[in-house]
């Protein structure tokens, strides 16, 4: 199983480029409209070079993201955990 660890949590209008296309892939799966204030996380895969992406507003707990992690193949580490449950 692979490990997920925050790359950082941005606002929409502060989002780096290279990270736009994962985002606007995850909001069409989510079928949402994001506005800039909107808050995302960006999980690097280690072991791979793949990138999650979490549009915070979609959970309600740390819960439903340690599920879609597991569902993914991922485990997401404590340090991340406890980073994501302040921004919930």
């Amino acid at each position: 199983m692979f490990i997920a660890t925050l790359k950082g949590i941005f606002t929409l209008k502060d989002l780096p480029e290279e990270f736009k296309s994962f985002v606007d892939y995850k909001a069409g799966l989510e079928k949402k409209e994001l506005s800039d204030d909107d808050e995302v996380a960006i999980l690097s895969i280690q072991g791979t070079q793949s990138n999650h992406v979490l549009i915070l507003s979609s959970y309600s707990n740390v819960e439903e993201i340690r599920k879609e992690l597991e569902e993914a193949g991922a485990k997401i580490n404590h340090t991340t955990l406890k980073i994501l449950e302040g921004h919930l």
